[in-house]
């Protein structure tokens, strides 16, 4: 029997192909582990209201959403951590004053500060979300994550020790201009330790995949951890092993070398 008790896997760059498909492999692993009884979930920035056809696809049904905001088992919420207002206002203040848009997420809404934005388009056929609407005052009390737009390398430094926040790149080709808000307090490692505790499972039994910079609490959280091929730079050092990429059945390869699947 696996040692393993519990996989935790990204979602862009890691489950989905550039091209928004999943590979047979990668069906073929997330299937074979469920077979053997380990938990999996689905741990990702994404809004989880946008993913129920990702959900469905590969017969999962908990996650860690919106950077480590929000996390579910089997449909029971097992947390739910909403951003100070004040901080949102910092952010937005600061994205303003420079040009950039940003998408804040509810648990239910895709929320932009302009939807008319060329680059603001983009992002939205880029991730295919439906659920979008003009941010307001109004839903500051229920945003779990936010992301930046239209930043350049050099901006980000913009938004340094804003409220206990850092800024994460969009490791998603042609959003490099986009940016991940990631709270200190708050982020998928830590989901990943209140999901381990919720369950009873040690650290040492769980495993990670991932490939881009939100990714990195996530892959010290585990005990065996994996970084894409077509990861950041910056992330193969917080990794225990450096698998193949998205495109090259790097899910099904980095299980095969624990001999959890065939």
């Amino acid at each position: 029997m696996s040692q393993y008790k519990i996989l935790f896997l990204d979602i862009d760059g890691t489950i989905l192909r550039p091209d928004d498909t999943i590979e047979g492999s990668t069906k073929d692993a997330i299937s074979q582990v469920q077979a053997k009884g380990i938990e999996v979930f689905l741990a990702t920035g994404r809004p989880l209201h946008e993913l129920q056809e990702i959900f469905k696809t590969l017969k999962i049904q908990s996650s860690i959403g919106y950077n480590g905001a929000f996390g579910l088992y089997k449909g029971e919420v097992l947390f739910n951590e909403p951003m100070n207002p004040e901080t949102i206002k910092q952010l937005l203040s600061v994205a303003e004053l420079n040009n950039h848009e940003a998408v804040l997420y509810t648990k239910d809404q895709n929320l932009f500060t302009t939807l008319n934005n060329p680059l603001t388009k983009e992002f939205i056929e880029r991730f295919h979300l439906h659920h979008n609407e003009v941010y307001s005052p109004s839903f500051e009390n229920d945003i779990l994550g936010l992301t930046l737009i239209n930043l350049g390398e050099k901006e980000v430094n913009l938004y340094k020790n804003k409220d206990g926040v850092h800024l994460s790149q969009v490791n998603v080709e042609g959003l490099y201009h986009c940016y991940d808000v990631i709270r200190d307090t708050v982020n998928k490692g830590i989901g990943i330790g209140y999901v381990l505790k919720h369950l009873g499972i040690k650290k040492e039994h769980s495993i990670a995949f991932g490939d881009g910079m939100n990714d990195k609490e996530m892959l010290m959280s585990v005990g065996t951890s994996f970084a894409m091929g077509n990861g950041h730079p910056d992330l193969f050092q917080y990794a225990t092993h450096k698998t193949t990429s998205v495109t090259e059945s790097g899910i099904y390869n980095g299980l095969k070398k624990l001999e959890i699947i065939n």
